[in-house]
């Protein structure tokens, strides 16, 4: 069966996002969906590329282990990969795996053993005679970051084993966490000295973890359950994970206490059924159950796939949820101006978390829903982190309860709104005239791929709004070291140090300008087309529609959201200003695309570089007519592989695609330039 044109536009889509999640996540530890949404959109590429097998490329997050590991500790690079686990949600799943085993091994003679599925870390610990030699995160499954200082301030991992017969060397895998009376007391405190609050307990435990300074982390409640043997010298390793397990105890390893033997799959489901009762009580936070194959030989014998053991798998918990009932609903205004309705409940425990606020998206959603002022309704931590409505109780309703309806006007700044045709989106029409959409319009400006204003953070953006310091971006230009110097967690040389960065963010180039004007939908690519295809900032300003069209990236919609923006006054007396300030740039002289040396060519860039920036080699790569993708076909040209390539360089290597190093891409850009 032949995949239709919609059908490989939704694969490439779905992957693009659980790419961009799975970075956000794993890399940055800062999560942008709920796992739960994230699981269904994995499952639903999972099925179309079962359904079109011919659509599989080895870059597809369904086979690959992780994300690529942070710079910012030394990697290690595990000799044995650190897998993830494959998913199920019910207990069909469940069922239907163990039935895959049993017809696999042609025989149901062989047990499982469960264990909590504790929501923290995953850590190796590398142990030579005895002694902990370095501790490494779980980074992209194959390479990690060295953490062995870190790890070294937990009291309850061992330095040095305890006992007899202890392997030369033994590798053990385990999750570091931060049991929930420590996270308690821990954010109490930092309420207490006005500081910031972790949002959970595994976000705590990540950010400890991967402190630079140790004395930070040796300050965190931090903890760990051991639950595995990765590497162990030979003739050491039990017939049975169990034992395995046990021996780590005996040698004063860390192992959970709720895990358990099963004899065969109902015994699995009733394993889950007890956690999930005990969950609440337990002293830390888990998202789930794991069911494995007991023995090592039965394991061995049913192997893995690309991104999972065939022998284990993860029965995570559904979303918590709890009654509460809607305050009010307020409605808040993004950086673009789209109006978010969020319902103000009474608090009410969630998931181990106080829950007073949930995001109701938009007017769409809360008609589906039909959440009113006043109702009692489901609240979920959706994945266990982002609260949400579920649903609205109406049937508890005791009164007539009015609708709820969006504004006809921007409640930070009396604008009118409109809804646009085809979005499910209310905007503000203030623009950057409007105060909540101006804070965020300066942080984007400031930011590192805008204007990259060193020492300009959001904190001190609020400040310098809700003061009147400054009422638009052109304002950040006119600041004195005077006006900075008292402010607060600001001083003297701060505040010359900050005026120093907006001196130097003057030089800047024309697609980096075009971007930090924060035109709606205008990202990075786009700013660089436009400035490649027109050259300098009158054309771009004046450019007819059908002339904006005509620009790669761009269509009819951001065409007419470009005209909008430089047909408003205030934005055309703001970029005036911004250049009387003293900003600059080189234009750039337009030539045919086609004309351009290496049109036609398309180049992955992958892994670290240590002279060109990503961002700087993607640039001047585009610049001179090529084409960057991320990913690998066999239509690529050129891969450039940097420090640590992974799975792009395997597929390059293997389709017999021209590879290159930072080194030789620096002399072809020098020798066209």
């Amino acid at each position: 069966m032949m995949p239709s044109h919609q059908d490989l536009a939704k694969i490439q889509w779905l992957r693009d996002q659980l790419h961009q999640y799975g970075y956000q996540y794993y890399v940055l530890d800062e999560p942008t969906i709920p796992d739960a949404e994230y699981d269904k959109l994995f499952v639903e590429l999972q099925s179309l590329e079962k359904q079109f097998p011919q659509c599989l490329t080895l870059d597809s997050p369904t086979q690959r282990v992780g994300a690529p590991a942070l710079l910012k500790f030394q990697t290690v690079t595990h000799e044995v990969p650190m897998l993830s686990l494959a998913n199920a949600f019910d207990d069909q799943d469940i069922l239907d795996f163990n039935q895959r085993l049993c017809d696999r091994l042609a025989s149901s003679d062989f047990q499982y053993f469960a264990e909590p599925k504790l929501d923290g870390l995953a850590i190796s610990l590398q142990y030579e005679n005895g002694c902990l030699i370095r501790a490494a995160t779980r980074g992209d499954g194959k390479t990690g970051e060295n953490v062995t200082e870190n790890i070294r301030t937990i009291a309850i991992i061992p330095l040095k084993l305890m006992g007899n017969n202890i392997p030369e060397k033994l590798e053990v895998r385990g999750e570091v966490f931060m049991p929930l009376q420590g996270f308690n007391e821990m954010n109490q405190k930092a309420l207490k000295n006005a500081q910031k609050v972790f949002a959970n307990p595994r976000n705590a435990a990540a950010g400890s973890l991967r402190q630079l300074d140790s004395k930070i982390t040796a300050n965190r409640p931090l903890s760990m359950f051991c639950y595995s043997i990765g590497q162990v010298s030979s003739g050491f390793l039990p017939d049975y994970h169990s034992d395995a397990l046990a021996l780590l105890k005996q040698w004063g390893l860390p192992v959970c206490p709720e895990s358990s033997l099963a004899e065969d799959a109902q015994a699995c489901l009733a394993f889950y059924q007890n956690i999930l009762h005990k969950r609440d009580q337990l002293p830390y936070e888990i998202d789930g159950v794991v069911y494995k194959v007991n023995q090592f030989k039965t394991q061995e014998q049913l192997g893995f796939v690309s991104r999972a053991p065939r022998w284990a798998i993860a029965h995570k918990f559904p979303a918590q949820e709890a009654l509460s009932k809607v305050i009010a609903i307020d409605v808040q205004v993004g950086r673009t101006g789209v109006l978010t309705p969020v319902a103000r409940l009474e608090s009410v425990l969630v998931g181990g978390v106080i829950v007073t606020n949930a995001t109701l998206h938009n007017a769409d959603e809360i008609k589906r829903k039909d959440v009113r002022v006043g109702d009692t309704v489901y609240v979920r931590r959706a994945g266990d982190v982002i609260p949400e409505i579920v649903r609205s109780l109406s049937e508890k309703r005791q009164q007539s309860l009015d609708e709820f309806t969006m504004p006809d006007e921007c409640p930070v700044c009396g604008s009118e709104v409109e809804k646009i045709e085809g979005e499910t989106s209310i905007r503000c029409t203030g623009g950057i005239m409007c105060q909540a959409q101006r804070k965020e319009a300066i942080k984007h400006f400031a930011s590192r791929k805008a204007l990259d204003i060193d020492g300009l953070g959001d904190k001190l953006v609020e400040q310098l709004v809700d003061l009147e310091l400054i009422h638009n971006i052109s304002d950040l230009y006119q600041l004195s070291i005077e006006q900075l110097k008292n402010l607060e967690r600001m001083g003297e040389k701060s505040a010359d140090n900050l005026i120093k960065s907006l001196k130097i963010s003057k030089k800047t180039t024309l697609d980096r300008f075009i971007y930090s004007l924060g035109i709606r939908e205008v990202g990075q690519a786009t700013a660089l087309s436009l400035a490649n295809n027109l050259g300098n900032l009158d054309a771009i300003k004046h450019a007819e529609l059908a002339v904006l069209e005509q620009i790669p990236d761009i269509g009819p919609v951001v065409a007419s959201n470009i005209k909008k923006f430089f047909s408003k006054i205030e934005n055309e007396q703001i970029v005036e200003q911004l250049i009387d300030s003293g900003l600059y740039w080189q234009n750039i002289e337009v030539k045919p695309i086609e004309l351009l040396p290496l049109h036609g060519e398309i180049f992955v860039l992958t892994g670290g570089m240590e002279t060109l920036k990503r961002d700087d080699a993607k640039r001047q790569l585009q610049e001179l007519g090529a084409k960057v993708s991320g990913s690998v076909s066999k239509k690529t040209t050129c891969v450039v592989a940097g420090e640590n390539a992974g799975s792009k360089l395997d597929k390059a290597e293997k389709l017999g695609v021209k590879v290159i190093d930072e080194q030789a891409l620096i002399e072809i850009i020098n020798v066209i330039q």
